[in-house]
């Protein structure tokens, strides 16, 4: 079974391979044979997906596809790679081929919008689990790094943040009804097919300083930013972009918590210096997705979020590790016994 499964893969994959002429020989050996372009630096990258940890078991296996293959390309965005190949390795309890066919729906639905040819990959036995591994390529001295920042830049980040938070937040038993429902469908769409910012990504080089992709919570991420680069930053709470779906079913505190370090997000956060807004601006309509402007880089290390007044504000924790203290996470139901009524 597993190598009908491996020839069913690639009966689908291989007319998207064969569309990009640097595979000089995809899925179907012990290797793929990649010729990258001269004058390009080859940029990988490695996500693992598991069931319970990075998607609820219920999810569809079409969308399980497509944010398998998202997160990976995200992270070329943030570094400002357009991508190219993928690898795809799949743990699976079974041969089923129904699943594995809408897993690949989405999967190969979203390589075909960004021009990712499908190479090779895995099949085994075991718990759900999907690891794909992703390669971009970018112009030498172009790749956006965590380590660029400057004291005085600003901190930007695109899109909206807390959406796919707030989806697994939602009580699994709770109806509703009309705008509800709606702002409920939105939240589980962002939970489920992320958008890979790849556009704005490719735009930034040159502009931004650095960047980085927020997967585990803005403040953890861009927390990373600040220890890579030895410098601190400051973060407007009250100016983190909120969707109105957010806004329809969080308010206060709780959809701070979602925003600042609910992660999921795959949303770019980046510094660029102060003379740079217009070209940032310019990014964010050319790649058709918000940008804002949410805080400043300091000297110092760490980062401290500010409520409007000026004063500290502090989440119950920065974002999601993966070995921490469970007694130290953020709970779902945590973030629900805090909401309160919408925000005007």
């Amino acid at each position: 079974m597993e190598f009908d499964l491996i020839a069913r893969i690639r009966i689908r994959a291989r007319a998207r391979a064969g569309r990009r002429e640097d595979v000089e020989l995809g899925i179907g050996d012990d290797a793929a044979v990649l010729r990258v372009p001269d004058g390009m630096r080859l940029v990988v990258t490695t996500d693992t997906l598991n069931a319970g940890v990075h998607f609820p078991a219920a999810t569809a296996a079409a969308d399980i596809g497509w944010k398998a293959l998202a997160v990976n390309l995200s992270d070329l965005a943030a570094m400002a790679a357009r991508p190219a190949w993928c690898t795809l390795s799949l743990s699976l309890p079974r041969a089923d081929t129904d699943w594995i066919d809408g897993f690949l729906d989405g999967f190969l639905a979203l390589a075909a919008q960004h021009g990712v040819a499908l190479v090779g990959g895995d099949t085994t036995r075991g718990s759900l689990s999907v690891c794909v591994t992703a390669h971009g390529l970018v112009e030498p001295g172009r790749a956006l790094r965590r380590d660029g920042a400057r004291v005085g830049d600003d901190v930007w980040v695109t899109g909206s943040l807390g959406d796919a938070a707030g989806a697994l937040a939602l009580p699994a038993s709770a109806e509703s009804t009309g705008d509800a429902a709606d702002a409920s469908a939105w939240l589980r769409l962002r939970l489920d097919r992320p958008q890979p910012r790849l556009a704005a990504g490719a735009a930034l080089a040159g502009i931004a300083h650095a960047c980085i992709d927020v997967s585990d919570g803005l403040l953890a991420d861009l927390g990373h930013v600040c220890a890579a680069s030895r410098v601190g930053a400051e973060v407007r709470i009250d100016a983190l972009p909120a969707s109105d779906a957010l806004c329809e079913r969080f308010a206060g505190d709780a959809r701070r918590e979602l925003q600042a370090a609910g992660g999921d997000d795959y949303e770019l956060c980046f510094t660029a210096p102060p003379d740079a807004r217009d070209a940032v601006a310019r990014v964010g309509f050319e790649a058709d997705v918000a940008v804002t402007r949410i805080g400043r880089i300091v000297a110092g290390d760490g980062v401290r979020a500010r409520d409007g007044g000026g004063r500290t504000w502090r989440p119950r924790r920065a974002g999601y590790a993966h070995f921490a203290d469970p007694e130290a996470s953020l709970s779902h139901r945590d973030v629900v016994e805090n909401a309160g009524a919408p925000s005007e």
